[in-house]
């Protein structure tokens, strides 16, 4: 995001991204024909149905036990992928619900993809493999890692099947220390999605609140700017409201300077929040060391193995120190990674005719 004085003002963007947006509108109807998302295998879950809200702020289900949870994550590179595989260890941990995983399939090894019947079996979850198109009209990205974050927020809206209601994200490198049923079916008092405040609580990493100066405190005025490691989206809403194609138009403006959406997959939303609302989720729904107070995380119901400028601690120790926990899980994913790799292996051996 430009942080500039002459940094982009949303107002200054209705005319642009109003003429973008109708056209990105056109071809996304055009490029869906035959070219939105492509899931690969395992059964079709479906949500449950008869939603109610109750007094607590969660949106209460008739029937939690028929409810599936859908989540969708990304990784490339076979530590994030080693990653994802714990976090979902650490979601199965916790939450008894049905479980369907969505994995962008851009980015995932052909090693991932072949473990993933193996993880899916021992962890009790179903899954699919979703891919998208880049639409021809949408500003390209070439560095892999801002590619990543694009399709991570760009194609919300095309991704998913009609059925899904709504979808949960979480980062690769995270670890989940409650039931995600409570966070899926939180109540986002009308906001297509929901997403978790940056802490505020760590002092140390003070000058690091690019949000707090220049041209992000001047955007965001009386808002927060928030985190993407996690966040919900109600799908209906966000299709209803033509958000996707309002995010698709505002990041082709955007995306013209390249100074601009720095932190892609986060400035995106956080700019767009003054059309697009953003429910600020509990804090305890997403523990930073980077960003809170080392008191907080008690409390954490998920801890993000965010990057601390300070320390640059390596993240596998990040994650032993912070939660002794995950030794079970990463243990158990070495396990079941190399039962995978037997179990092909055996299965590509000749059997010797007599």
């Amino acid at each position: 995001m430009n942080t500039g004085d002459g940094g982009w003002s949303l107002s200054s963007l209705v005319d642009s991204v109003g003429e973008v947006a109708t056209a990105a509108k056109n071809a996304v109807d055009t490029t869906l024909t035959g070219t939105t998302s492509t899931a690969v295998t395992s059964a079709k879950a479906k949500a449950g149905s008869g939603s109610v809200v109750s007094a607590d702020g969660m949106l209460g289900q008739l029937a939690a036990s028929d409810q599936t949870v859908h989540i969708f994550s990304v990784a490339s590179g076979h530590l994030y992928e080693k990653l994802m595989a714990i976090m979902i260890s650490s979601v199965r941990a916790h939450t008894k619900a049905k479980l369907k995983f969505w994995f962008i399939d851009t980015f995932l090894s052909p090693k991932f993809r072949a473990f993933v019947p193996t993880l899916a079996k021992a962890m009790d979850i179903e899954y699919d493999f979703i891919s998208y198109k880049w639409p021809s009209w949408l500003n390209p990205q070439q560095e892999k890692q801002r590619l990543i974050w694009a399709y991570k927020i760009l194609f919300l809206d095309v991704f998913f099947p009609l059925d899904v209601k709504r979808i949960m994200f979480l980062d690769s490198d995270q670890i989940i220390k409650a039931d995600v049923l409570e966070l899926y079916n939180y109540d986002l008092k009308g906001n297509v999605y929901g997403f978790v405040p940056m802490g505020n609580t760590n002092p140390a990493t003070e000058g690091f609140r690019f949000w707090k100066q220049g041209y992000w405190a001047g955007h965001l005025k009386d808002k927060k700017y928030h985190i993407s490691a996690l966040f919900v989206v109600d799908l209906d809403l966000f299709r209803s409201r033509g958000v996707g194609d309002g995010l698709r138009g505002i990041y082709n403006t955007l995306s013209r300077d390249p100074n601009s959406l720095a932190n892609l997959d986060q400035d995106l939303p956080n700019f767009a929040q003054h059309e697009f609302g953003i429910y600020s989720l509990p804090k305890e729904w997403l523990f930073c060391e980077t960003w809170c107070d080392a008191k907080e995380l008690g409390n954490a119901k998920t801890i993000d193995l965010c990057q601390n400028p300070l320390t640059k601690e390596p993240k596998l120790q990040m994650a032993r120190r912070l939660a002794p926990e995950w030794v079970t899980y990463h243990d158990r994913i070495v396990e079941l990674q190399a039962a995978s790799v037997a179990n092909e292996t055996s299965s590509s051996t000749p059997v010797a005719v007599a």
